[in-house]
């Protein structure tokens, strides 16, 4: 094992053992669905078709085609509590024995607004822009637990505006685009096991081993570029079929590294690394396409339907690069594959003020195996059951209401790609979501 451990750590001893760029989120990866709360509760099914309310600006921006002549501004927000607790399972030093410390639990509630506005434009067109946060959340465990090594605060927040333009082609057919300026900011932090990094190395003396654990933090960010379009068909005033695609958006991130080495090892460490350096990295945001129906079976029951495909096979790694030339640059690899989304629905419209909703919903990890699960993101596949009510509040104001609950199955981790050992156990995990959207027509 100490000969594995210093092969592993070889090449990535510099590296921090940092694999990902984001905590638990609610969607597959790291990315957040949460962009409307009328379409929470139908667990996002019809997303590209529905086209009910000015969130359609983030699913198809075609739909606004659907909306009611004059403004309609959206604010909406939701409350995301994702549970991720972690249960050792025989963890592996690299100097030998096991792993020391707790148990943790890693989740964290986090808030995700949302903004739309939608307007008239001639000829029949609409303008509209939606201000959301697509990517991110958070995952923090105690700073003494056994994975300290691998993970222990990992936060990203992402800002996009996205400026959409949508037309009529035809009677029944329309047509929306846009594009996404992204901003997106990240910090992760975790310990370094020094006396694995000096053990049997000449860089150290070793004179004053052993080294108590030092931290360290990366953070940067970047501002990045995408476009987004959709397509719209009305076969008739009960049913319509929707297509919409993201693209990817390529994220420069530039920051700093810190370390926190411990005072005995910077004095027996033979070159200057370790210290506070400018540090970058490379992040591509995976593209997504979605399907989706949506049929209003009599005056009172409509379904809907949403199929929605994601490259995350983008992901294969994460290379860190650092200014300081003693600190080179290194790769964790990530291997993540395509990850597909199912969803159903129905609505049942008590009256002219009432509507009550209802969804169903599979989304699958782009995650491949335990030995690339990370304690930064120990996603696993979800099953989401999701409830929601419409009601009028006024001629012009209506309010939207949906919460969805998360199953997430146990989920094993394996992961040896950090300074301290192998991190071996389970995640038992759950995701709780609540949101509330004020929709103003003016």
């Amino acid at each position: 094992m100490e000969k594995r451990a210093r092969l592993r750590v070889a090449p990535v001893l510099l590296a921090i053992g940092m694999s990902s760029v984001s905590g638990v989120a609610s969607a597959a990866g790291y990315a957040i669905i949460e962009q409307s709360a009328s379409g929470m509760g139908n667990a996002y099914a019809g997303g590209s078709a529905i086209a009910e309310d000015a969130t359609t600006i983030f699913y198809n921006p075609a739909g606004m085609t659907r909306l009611p002549s004059g403004n309609q501004l959206i604010f909406g927000l939701h409350v995301v509590d994702a549970k991720t607790k972690f249960t050792n399972d025989g963890s592996i030093s690299y100097l030998g024995g096991p792993l020391t410390g707790p148990d943790s639990e890693g989740g964290t509630t986090g808030l995700v607004p949302n903004f739309y506005w939608a307007t008239d434009l001639k000829h029949g067109a609409k303008f509209g822009i939606g201000v959301n946060a697509p990517f991110g959340l958070t995952t923090k465990y105690d700073e003494d637990w056994v994975g300290r090594y691998h993970a222990i605060e990992s936060t990203l927040q992402t800002l996009n505006v996205n400026p959409s333009i949508a037309f009529k082609l035809a009677p029944k057919w329309s047509l929306g685009l846009g594009v996404n300026i992204m901003y997106m900011n990240a910090k992760l932090t975790n310990d370094l096991n020094y006396n694995v990094i000096c053990g049997g190395s000449a860089l150290c003396s070793g004179a004053s081993a052993p080294y108590a654990d030092g931290r360290s933090e990366v953070d940067g960010n970047g501002l990045g570029f995408g476009y987004n379009f959709g397509a719209l068909y009305e076969a008739n005033d009960r049913t319509r079929v929707g297509f919409a695609y993201r693209s990817s958006i390529n994220q420069n991130l530039q920051g700093s590294a810190k370390f926190n080495a411990p005072s005995n090892f910077s004095a027996d460490f033979a070159f200057p690394a370790f210290q506070e350096t400018d540090a970058s990295a490379s992040v591509d945001l995976p593209e997504s396409t979605s399907l989706s129906g949506y049929h209003e079976v009599t005056r009172h029951w409509a379904i809907m339907a949403d199929w929605t495909w994601t490259r995350w096979s983008r992901f294969k790694e994460l290379t860190y690069e650092f200014a300081n030339p003693y600190q080179p640059s290194a790769t964790t690899e990530e291997n993540w594959k395509n990850s597909n989304r199912v969803s159903m629905g129905a609505n049942y419209r008590f009256n002219s003020v009432w509507l009550l909703r209802m969804g169903l919903a599979y989304d699958n990890t782009p995650i491949p195996s335990d030995e690339y699960r990370t304690p930064r993101i120990p996603g696993n596949d979800r099953t989401w059951v999701s409830l929601g009510f419409n009601v009028k509040a006024a001629k012009n104001i209506s309010v939207d209401v949906g919460y969805a609950h998360l199953f997430v199955p146990d989920t094993g981790i394996n992961d040896d790609q950090s300074t301290g050992g192998i991190l071996i156990g389970d995640f038992e995990s759950s995701v709780d979501i609540l949101s509330a959207q004020l929709n103003w027509n003016f």
